[in-house]
């Protein structure tokens, strides 16, 4: 799986290589000094994504509910394990003291191994549905990134905009092509406004 992890991204490097050449190579045109001019109009930029999303109001404020929601999870888990070791303690309590038959004693411990099953399934209910939000408001905050980039594309005057982050395709980069601060603060204006 990783060798294949591996190839896509050399393959993905070498077609925006690729591209970013032809790009430059295509558009020559000399100029009054004789001089080749290899800077088109527009071209090529990029964005860090990890801080636009990081610094992003729309992440942060849909990160807080979902800590919100995380923190509710964690209390109604607590609530029902505080309960099944309540139950667990009393079950001991009564067995070894002779309080019960046995018969009431293996009901007592069946309840106990239903209630502990209960009590795993609804933490892995509760994970499964905390890392589907979560996924979801990820790909909801790069969805509005994207669609931003999109309809103000005459702005930025480019052709292409790469999302560069730890570990991505973009390796290097010019700092002069990073238009990361000035798209994050559209974001963010863009976004107070649509949220009042």
């Amino acid at each position: 799986m990783k060798k294949i992890s591996v190839i896509l991204y050399v393959v993905l490097f070498l077609a925006v290589a690729g591209i970013y050449v032809l790009h430059f190579t295509g558009n020559k045109k000399n100029t009054k000094s004789g001089t080749v001019n290899t800077v088109p109009a527009g071209g090529i930029a990029y964005v860090n994504i990890d801080s636009i999303v990081v610094k992003f109001d729309m992440f942060n404020d849909r990160r807080k509910d979902l800590i919100e929601k995380q923190k509710n999870a964690e209390a109604e888990l607590n609530s029902k394990g505080t309960q099944y070791e309540k139950g667990a303690r009393d079950y001991q309590d009564k067995v070894s003291k002779g309080l019960v038959t046995r018969a009431t004693a293996a009901q007592m411990e069946q309840a106990l191994v239903q209630q502990q099953q209960e009590l795993v399934n609804l933490r892995d209910q509760l994970q499964s549905n905390l890392m589907e939000e979560e996924q979801v408001m990820n790909r909801q905050v790069i969805d509005y990134i994207t669609t931003f980039l999109q309809e103000n594309k005459s702005e930025y005057n480019y052709q292409y905009i790469f999302g560069k982050s730890f570990g991505s395709v973009v390796l290097y980069s010019d700092t002069t092509l990073d238009i990361t601060q000035k798209v994050l603060e559209a974001l963010n204006k863009k976004y107070q406004t649509e949220k009042k």
